[in-house]
């Protein structure tokens, strides 16, 4: 829930506006672009901000004022302790988008400064994320999918101006075979839910295909169109219907009209933000054969789920001092203010009703919480466990030694275990492809 605020202490989303794609760049290319990187960390480390924004493009100057360049900075040293000095660097490429990772020491912790560029070689986009080594950033499959089961093919989602490219897994052998569709968390998500080292969603989608079951997932509307998405917020409608729940829909549409799918066999997986948001998915299209939930059994609003995060973290320093609290309650109002109020006003009614909800829908139900999740809780679990015993078609799991990612792991969970590689845990894939094939 909220994973890309609860993995990171601070509002990690600080700008992501691209408005463009580029091809991949020549090394000479990529040199230059870490260059701009490094030059565009080393002026912000030594306070020089107006320097540093002259790296910006239009669209990130509008975003990101030195101003406020200044004051995330200073939020990230008031949390993590002074700034000592700038490590390795590496790069990669998401979505069409050249990246540049430079990794900067902090007294209590190393992060990387994600620096994306537009087209023209400028800075579009800017996170601070968990540092990821050059070795520790490289994804291997894992040890339950199998390459010689299936075929993977990219396709389209949805028409007109918010299409979204996406990727079908499909089963070897003849069909038609039942599908899953894929719903990320929060966040401008790709289609693998990439986080650090890690790819839930590959996991999920090549592990079942590997049992025979085919699997689409695709990049959310949010990391496509964050230009776009930022002028219709503008317009006081955006809500979660357009950021997640109309392209989960038309991923459904799609599978029903590919010819290797049984279209009466299609189920939705959401996923954190995505599985709270099954059960308006799952009202929204009833003819979905079945729907499961993944660290998505919310009761709190969302203002206050960052809260609880926001705290859980700072306690693993700690007690949590008063100028601690007023640190915390200053990056939660933060939040609040530069979201979307028709956003914020439309899951402040849903959550609290989202469990009722369930309660009316027809399809079957598959609900899975990681103990180690402090994002989801397994309070939250136990409430919608409790309140949907009513219902023989709902089967709840709860797995002990998995975290938010239902990787598995030891001990007091902290946001550092996301920069560790792993894998989705092989149990749940197969309890996964068990119950749909039930």
């Amino acid at each position: 829930m909220l994973r890309r605020w609860g993995v990171f202490a601070v509002l990690v989303v600080l700008v992501g506006v691209m408005a463009g794609c580029s091809s991949a760049k020549k090394a000479s290319a990529s040199n230059a672009k870490t260059a701009v990187a490094l030059e565009f960390v080393r002026c912000t480390a030594d306070g020089k901000y107006a320097d540093a924004v002259t790296h910006f493009d239009d669209a990130m100057s509008r975003a990101m004022s030195a101003d406020q360049l200044k004051q995330a900075w200073e939020s990230l040293i008031g949390r993590y302790g002074a700034f000592k000095k700038i490590g390795e660097t590496r790069t990669g490429q998401e979505g069409g988008f050249d990246e540049v990772f430079v990794a900067v020491n902090f007294e209590k912790i190393i992060l990387d400064v994600k620096v994306v560029f537009d087209k023209d070689g400028k800075i579009g986009g800017l996170w601070f994320v968990p540092h990821i080594s050059k070795t520790g950033a490289q994804y291997s499959p894992p040890a339950y999918a199998h390459n010689d089961r299936f075929v993977e093919r990219e396709v389209t989602v949805g028409k007109g101006e918010w299409q979204l490219p996406g990727t079908l897994t499909i089963p070897n052998g003849k069909g038609p075979f039942t599908a899953l569709v894929l719903v990320h968390g929060s966040g401008p998500e790709n289609r693998d839910e990439t986080i650090g080292p890690n790819k839930p969603f590959r996991d999920i989608a090549q592990g079942l295909a590997s049992r025979g079951i085919a699997v689409l997932r695709y990049d959310k509307r949010t990391k496509v169109y964050p230009a776009q998405l930022a002028k219709f917020a503008a317009t006081n409608k955006f809500t979660v219907k357009e950021e997640t729940i109309d392209d989960a829909i038309a991923a459904v549409s799609l599978l029903r009209k590919t010819k290797e799918i049984n279209s009466d066999r299609i189920y939705v997986l959401g996923h954190s933000l995505g599985g709270i948001l099954i059960p308006r998915i799952g009202k929204a299209d009833p003819k979905i054969y079945g729907l499961i939930m993944m660290a998505g059994c919310g009761t709190q609003p969302l203002e206050d789920v960052i809260l609880r995060q926001l705290t859980y973290i700072a306690s693993l320093n700690g007690p949590i001092t008063a100028d601690t609290k007023k640190e915390i309650n200053k990056e939660v109002q933060s939040f609040i203010k530069s979201a979307p109020a028709p956003y914020l006003l439309d899951l402040r009614r849903y959550i609290p009703a989202a469990v009722e909800m369930a309660k009316s829908l027809k399809q079957p139900m598959l609900i899975l919480q990681g103990r180690r999740d402090y994002q989801a809780t397994t309070a939250d679990f136990n409430i919608w466990k409790t309140k949907l015993s009513s219902r023989t078609d709902v089967t709840f799991k709860l797995y002990p030694d998995l975290n938010h990612l239902f990787i598995t792991g030891k001990g007091k969970i902290t946001p550092q275990e996301y920069e560790v590689p792993g894998h989705v845990s092989e149990k749940v894939v197969d309890d996964i492809a068990a119950w749909i094939k039930r």
